[in-house]
């Protein structure tokens, strides 16, 4: 299954699963990256951490650490 990490710049993709555990599935949802949620990948530091995705109309920066755990379709 692909995740938020493998999507490029400029893509698209919809949150089909959280993968991650305990609090920081509860930090990842409490952002708003919930099932069924649209996500544009707006932009990828130099180094390639953080990516910055746009999400429910705000910018939110997750480390890819974060990313790895949001299956997307």
């Amino acid at each position: 299954m692909a995740t938020l990490r493998d999507v490029k710049v400029g893509q698209d993709a919809t949150v089909t699963k959280l993968t991650g555990t305990g609090a920081l599935k509860r930090r990842i949802m409490d952002m708003g990256l919930t099932k069924g949620t649209h996500v544009h990948v707006s932009k990828v530091a130099p180094l390639g951490d953080p990516i910055e995705v746009t999400v429910r109309g705000y910018e939110l920066s997750l480390r890819k650490d974060e990313a790895a755990s949001i299956e997307v379709a």
